[in-house]
């Protein structure tokens, strides 16, 4: 097993939602075997903003992705969260 290099979005509900907290909330609530790497807030389209995320995931550990995807989507203010890339390191 090795690590992933991995980006993900993050879309809220709303543009009412404030992308700086839920930037914030990130590194909290990761699992183990993820580190990150990065988060920037991207502009998509008529005012509407993203969080990318940037990080390293180990894939010797057991459901890491599954417990990623989840712990992101359960950032509260978040819509969707789409791996947009990954690559085997």
């Amino acid at each position: 097993m090795g690590e992933i290099a991995a980006r993900y979005e993050l879309m809220p509900e709303s543009t009412d939602v404030p992308l700086d907290k839920v930037a914030a909330a990130i590194p909290k609530i990761l699992p183990k075997g993820v580190k990150l790497l990065g988060t920037k807030i991207e502009p998509v389209a008529f005012g509407l903003k993203k969080v990318v995320i940037e990080m390293i995931i180990n894939d010797s550990i057991d459901s890491v992705g599954t417990d990623l995807e989840n712990a992101l989507g359960s950032i509260k203010g978040i819509e969707n969260v789409e791996c947009t890339s990954s690559a085997l390191l």
